[in-house]
């Protein structure tokens, strides 16, 4: 089975653990055996048990690359697109990339869904099922339409011909009102839950229609001029050739604290006292400091780095605007290499606690406006500084002056304290070099 997943957006619906770097999908809340994990490591986890086999692609953007590869590994292929112009060049970019970079013929099926519903392993089953019958070929798109618990106005809504498990689709309907939700599903609708399977050559097809490119190359060096807009209004809206197979198992979209709490097995996650007042409240603490919760009902507390949220679980749901007035500095960030955590931010000076995994490294790099002290806090690993290599560990300080080029690398896992000294602190201020032999 070859599955793109679609992983974008910044998920400020779930600030302060969500920020433009380290989006909802990336929240590690779902408890399991060895801790916890995250929406995209459930899904991949799913996903392989139910297809060892599966290819799975993840279509994002770039600053989402370094929290796929720390949390899935190196193994799962990214397409990554260049800017966000919605899900139709999103999906094409991604068709080109199976064809042209990874050898998907034209006549295997693919399957598209998004990189963070909270469902069991049946759904992906039914995954599989949606992509034999792209393989049939009867219909030139396959859609999954979810059997809608409740007149939700959050979804747009299928309206298939028949009641059977697998029919052609009559017609689309945008985001209802309640009341005109409960009269699509008197008619027999199904939720739209943005999952579809197609033969590669229909898309690429499609998309060669209506835009000018050559191969996967072409494609993403045009993609920064190409018009916005989405999958749906782009084919779905426009094929004939149309089927929906339903799905009535489990399927919930985590894109709210009042949704992802629900899923949550225990009341707290980190350092979090509720007293036995407390009904029906969730706390998720980031920090390394106790929360105490007395007499709340209903209520989410949400604690990192980049703010405190105390919310009514229903309230929770409209945070956007006021987290979009937050101009703040990322303060945690996972890499491909590890994670960081702003500490201390002064106007000529900066403080970050950095962690790396053992055998990764930071990228060989310099920065023209800033001198930069690490201090080793613990384990092993070895520092670069213009092309000399030396052994570090706990206790040893590195300092590197403005223009000169460094890494480290983490035998074990390394953790280290990172003082930025200078009158233009700024994350552009960044030179990347290949690793001197």
């Amino acid at each position: 089975m070859n599955i793109i997943l679609l992983s974008g957006g910044s998920g400020k619906r779930l600030w302060p653990l969500s920020n433009d770097i380290r989006s909802k999908q990336f929240i590690k809340i779902f408890k399991t055996d060895h801790g916890y994990e995250s929406m995209v490591q459930r899904v991949y986890r799913q996903i392989m048990e139910v297809d060892k086999g599966a290819s799975v692609t993840i279509a994002t953007s770039k600053t989402q690359v370094s929290s796929i590869h720390n949390q899935l590994g190196d193994a799962v292929g990214v397409c990554v697109e260049p800017c966000r112009r919605d899900t139709f060049p999103a999906i094409a970019l991604a068709s080109a990339y199976l064809h042209d970079v990874k050898g998907v013929s034209l006549e295997e099926p693919v399957v598209v869904c998004p990189v963070d519903p909270y469902v069991d392993n049946d759904y992906f089953e039914a995954l599989k099922k949606l992509s034999n019958l792209a393989a049939k070929g009867t219909a030139n798109l396959s859609l999954m339409g979810i059997e809608p618990t409740y007149p939700s106005e959050k979804y747009g809504y299928i309206i298939p011909e028949a009641a059977d498990a697998v029919s052609k689709v009559k017609t689309f309907k945008e985001k209802p009102d309640a009341k005109t939700a409960a009269e699509y599903i008197a008619q027999g609708a199904l939720w739209n839950g943005g999952v579809f399977a197609y033969k590669l050559q229909y898309v690429l097809d499609r998309a060669n229609q209506l835009i000018d490119f050559v191969d996967y190359q072409d494609l993403y060096a045009k993609y920064e001029s190409l018009n916005k807009i989405s999958f749906d209004y782009a084919v779905v809206e426009k094929e004939t050739e149309i089927q929906v197979m339903r799905f009535s198992g489990q399927w919930k979209d985590m894109g709210t604290w009042n949704t992802l709490t629900e899923a949550m097995e225990d009341p707290s996650i980190g350092k979090a006292i509720l007293n036995d007042t407390c009904k029906n409240v969730h706390v998720l603490n980031e920090l390394d400091v106790p929360v105490l919760c007395m007499g709340l009902h209903d209520v989410v507390v949400s604690a990192s780095p980049e703010g405190i949220l105390v919310s009514d679980k229903e309230q929770s749901s409209y945070i956007k605007p006021y987290v979009d007035a937050i101009d703040q500095q990322i303060m945690f960030a996972e890499k491909s290499w590890g994670s960081f955590r702003v500490l201390d931010v002064e106007d000529e000076s900066m403080t970050i606690k950095v962690t790396l995994t053992p055998g990764h490294s930071m990228n060989y790099h310099s920065h023209s406006r800033r001198d930069e002290v690490w201090t080793v806090i613990s384990g092993k690993g070895r520092t670069i500084v213009d092309g000399m290599e030396q052994p570090v560990q706990a206790g040893d300080v590195v300092t590197m002056q403005a223009g000169c080029r460094h890494t480290v690398i983490a035998d074990t896992e390394l953790k280290l304290i990172e003082v930025q000294l200078g009158k233009e602190i700024s994350v552009h201020d960044k030179q990347k070099f290949p690793l001197e032999n």
